[in-house]
């Protein structure tokens, strides 16, 4: 899953999982967790996430599970490290990109969401903002990984079916 906060890739990706029985690492509770063990918020604890998440799925995989990682993906190297790990295990790996056209419905979203993440506050707009303009083109080894984006002001079971049919091919 990719795409910015508040878009509705976590919804989408909690209804994929539940369906096919599929394991859900989302990456923004695992933040949460290394926070509350007392590191600092001014470490790169968004990238320790990232790491501990794919740690995770490394052994989930080894273990003949299917996954989902819930996580932004804004950049090229995030988006590598499930094509490594993906080649590692010789699995096949499918994106889905997931956006809010809807500028309002999205701020909407994302000012109404509470996760219970104790130890990781939820994003502003603002900070939505700033990640849309860092937000990369998919370009490098990840343009050749099969790719779905999603508008999520369709309805919910239309994106999940839409998503069920991509990954299913």
């Amino acid at each position: 899953m990719a795409g910015l906060p508040g878009a509705g890739k976590s919804t989408i990706a909690e209804v994929i999982g539940n369906r096919l029985g599929y394991a859900l690492l989302s990456v923004d509770p695992i933040e949460s967790a290394i926070l509350s063990a007392g590191i600092d918020s001014d470490q790169p604890t968004g990238l320790a996430a990232y790491l501990v998440a794919e740690a995770i799925a490394d052994a989930a995989l080894a273990n003949g599970q299917t996954i989902i990682v819930d996580a932004v993906n804004a950049v090229d190297p995030a988006r590598e490290q499930w094509v490594n790990l993906a080649k590692k295990h010789g699995e096949q790996l499918h994106f889905i990109e997931v956006v809010c056209s809807d500028t309002e419905l999205h701020r909407e979203r994302l000012e109404a969401r509470d996760r219970n993440l104790t130890h990781l506050p939820e994003p502003t707009w603002h900070a939505v903002e700033q990640s849309l303009e860092e937000y990369a083109d998919w370009t490098g080894p990840t343009a050749a990984i099969p790719r779905i984006t999603l508008d999520s002001v369709q309805r919910l079971g239309q994106t999940v079916e839409q998503a069920l049919a991509f990954i299913q091919v």
